[in-house]
């Protein structure tokens, strides 16, 4: 009795009294409700609107994905749906890849039924296009596992432009296929009316392998082609599902805007090649259109250096202005008497690939060669080399501080070119990037303190 006493006398002397007790409970229901009001009004971390309806039912408010609003959680749930669209359809893809090599081409071959050159004229470059899948499906699977992983539930870290780019160099791979669909399908139609093993092998396989889902092989070729063309579509739709500030939008416009002018560009050459058949068309603007002109371009330099597509890097492209000194020394790059001429130049680097799953690494191998292609600026979609590429580790670059808006190229024993952007900015980028794998390629820089103008003028002042 004596301890409820005196925990009676403590309770009434804690300083907290019927009043003051009633104050604090109604200030403390306030400051809940006020938590909970601004609960369901604080802004949404995608779009940053408060559009939230008021929700003082806490169950109701934790039942609401944290953060975000009713338009953002649609949109979250869309973009993971056309995220898992593209993965799944590439996916398909891969498997009517592998059916064309495993039900028909490797049984052909085996049986004997076509000759090698044969194989190739209808089949074409599938096995590139095999390996390019199942490499660009590996990486864009290893992403979508990872954000599960670690609880990604909307596939928010998955960034499908990024991984298109790394991979843009399948595009001209694509292109190699469709350029040949039509004189592949000429040649199928006609060994199958001279061959009637192979009309008896295809017309099996059609009917009694469950594998081709009753499908022929004419309808399996075109998936390259059909694969090529939905890229665009599948781009637009996750980029329509992505906020601007999403990390990967950029990539994606970029990687969807390659594709597009890849498109063109194959149903410009089939125009060229007299083939009446063409792509999906998209509409094109001045941005497309010069971007045609580059890979074009590109081709162009790739078939006059002769190297793998694989092992080729296009550091720089664009136009410069170009003159040649007519004596061949170092003059006054501001002189008048330089007469400029428009070109168009690509600096390529040969190396080698520093992972194998990656065709674009973000860095490069070691340099094997760099070389300087420089075009004719024409706008009738044909291009002149203007002479044969210069490389680089036979050229040394300058410029003079009395004249910064050119620089100036010397072939060894050869010819020299100044050149120059109508950008000062970019002029120094172009000459910054060449003089770069000109030191690093060179054979004077082997040599300890040598200059370059010391290995030009040695020859010629030697007794």
């Amino acid at each position: 009795a004596t301890r409820t006493k005196s925990a009676d006398v403590e309770r009434a002397d804690s300083g907290i009294g019927q009043m003051a007790a009633r104050k604090w409970r109604n200030r403390a229901s306030e400051t809940l409700s006020s938590l909970q009001a601004w609960e369901a009004h604080r802004p949404c971390t995608d779009c940053g609107e408060r559009d939230l309806p008021v929700e003082t039912d806490v169950q109701n408010c934790n039942q609401r994905r944290a953060d975000l609003c009713e338009k953002c959680r649609k949109r979250r749930t869309e973009r993971k749906e056309s995220v898992l669209e593209f993965v799944n359809t590439e996916a398909s893809y891969g498997e009517d890849l592998r059916i064309i090599k495993e039900e028909f081409y490797l049984p052909m071959q085996a049986a004997g039924l076509l000759s090698q050159d044969q194989l190739l004229g209808i089949f074409s470059n599938i096995q590139e296009l095999i390996d390019l899948n199942e490499n660009f499906l590996e990486i864009l699977q290893e992403e979508i596992d990872q954000a599960f992983d670690q609880g990604d539930g909307d596939l928010m870290t998955v960034c499908i432009g990024e991984i298109f780019l790394e991979f843009v160099n399948m595009l001209p791979a694509f292109q190699t296929y469709c350029l040949q669909q039509s004189s592949s399908v000429n040649m199928l139609n006609a060994l199958e009316k001279e061959k009637e093993l192979l009309r008896i092998f295809l017309n099996v396989s059609q009917n009694d392998n469950t594998a081709l889902r009753r499908m022929n092989l004419r309808s399996f070729l075109m998936a390259p082609l059909q694969r090529v063309t939905k890229y665009p579509l599948l781009l637009s739709r996750i980029i329509k599902a992505t906020t601007e500030y999403h990390p990967d939008h950029g990539s994606l416009r970029e990687a969807k805007s390659r594709i597009e002018s890849h498109l063109e560009h194959i149903n410009m050459k089939t125009k060229q090649e007299g083939n009446t058949w063409t792509l999906r068309s998209f509409r094109q603007d001045s941005k497309k259109k010069r971007e045609v002109i580059n890979i074009e371009m590109r081709e162009t330099a790739l078939k006059t250096v002769g190297w793998l597509r694989e092992e080729t890097r296009f550091v720089m492209e664009g136009p410069l202005q170009l003159a040649q000194p007519p004596d061949g020394q170092w003059v006054k790059k501001g002189s008048k008497t330089l007469k400029f001429q428009n070109m168009q130049v690509l600096l390529l680097v040969n190396m080698k690939r520093v992972s194998e799953s990656s065709l674009e690494s973000a860095e490069p191998g070691p340099v094997k060669d760099a070389v300087l292609v420089l075009i004719r600026d024409k706008n009738n979609g044909k291009f002149h080399l203007l002479r044969e590429p210069l490389r680089l580790s036979n050229c040394i670059v300058s410029t003079d501080p009395d004249s910064d808006d050119t620089f100036e190229l010397i072939e060894i024993r050869r010819e020299a070119f100044v050149f120059r952007d109508s950008d000062r900015a970019r002029t120094h980028h172009w000459f910054r990037q060449i003089r770069r794998y000109s030191r690093e390629l060179g054979s004077w820089k082997k040599r300890r303190n040598a200059l370059p103008n010391i290995m030009i003028s040695t020859p010629h002042t030697r007794p």
